[in-house]
């Protein structure tokens, strides 16, 4: 195994909706440097075959999740235009291999964001507007079962995400105290607010730039930044109805398919 082949089975499985082992087992000495080379090259092949990027996404922002995970600290994959689920639409499950859907802060970036060095109020200075939003999570491993650099290089679970048709200036919107209930069948499963993230959202934004620095890379003006998930994931059904209703951004709502 290598960092070509790594990204082709994970690539292969994610369009397989085929779920697999992790990586590690194959390769038990994979790092988290490596695993992001892998991540890298995954991309590169999504855009040659005319994905296009849009952003990044964080993952594990929660206290919890990264000691559950024995990190500490969150991980960054990419976006592609692939990844946008228009608002309205079912989970396509076809493509889909065991979906799970949390509420994040997005961020719309108005500039370039570049660290190292960046802060929290640099990195909110370059928001152009925020917006609540659902992502929908895939692991192309079987039953979620992984380690931090299986989860890196399978781009941090990605699948899906739907994003609130409310935005709003940053200044206008108290993040750390914007909350969100969590609704799945009618019922409230789940409640957070933007402190479950990093503390701040902003926070999360700003560790991104700074550890797109490390690799000679930046956030680029335009681009789409999902936060991280501010409660545990849910599964979602084939006839699951998911909504997540914020104290400002709106509501966002997606079928199972």
């Amino acid at each position: 195994m290598d960092v070509r082949t790594a990204a082709e089975v994970l690539l292969g499985a994610e369009s397989a909706a085929t779920a697999r082992g992790p990586i590690t087992e194959q390769w038990p000495g994979l790092d988290l440097r490596t695993a992001y080379a892998i991540q890298d090259e995954a991309l590169r092949l999504r855009r040659q075959r005319g994905e296009t990027l849009i952003g990044v996404k964080l993952g594990l922002t929660s206290r919890a999740k990264q000691q559950r995970m024995g990190i500490d600290s969150p991980s960054l994959a990419w976006l592609t235009d692939a990844m946008v689920l228009p608002a309205g639409d079912p989970v396509p499950r076809e493509k889909m291999i065991h979906p799970r859907a949390e509420p994040e802060i997005v961020f719309v970036l108005r500039r370039r964001l570049a660290g190292p060095g960046v802060t929290a109020a640099t990195a909110l200075a370059a928001v152009e507007r925020v917006h609540g939003g659902i992502e929908l999570i895939d692991s192309r491993y079987a039953d979620f079962k992984f380690t931090m650099p299986d989860v890196v290089a399978d781009n941090g679970s990605s699948g899906l995400f739907v994003t609130g048709g409310i935005g709003r200036a940053p200044q206008e919107v108290d993040l750390t105290h914007e909350a969100v209930l969590l609704e799945v069948d009618g019922n409230i499963t789940d409640t957070a607010t933007g402190a479950a993230v990093q503390g701040h959202p902003a926070e999360a934004l700003a560790l991104a730039a700074n550890t797109l620095a490390e690799r000679g890379l930046a956030l680029e003006a335009g681009w789409i930044v999902l936060t991280g998930g501010m409660t545990d994931a849910v599964p979602v059904r084939a006839d699951a109805r998911i909504a997540a209703h914020f104290t400002t951004l709106g509501s966002i709502t997606v079928s199972g398919g």
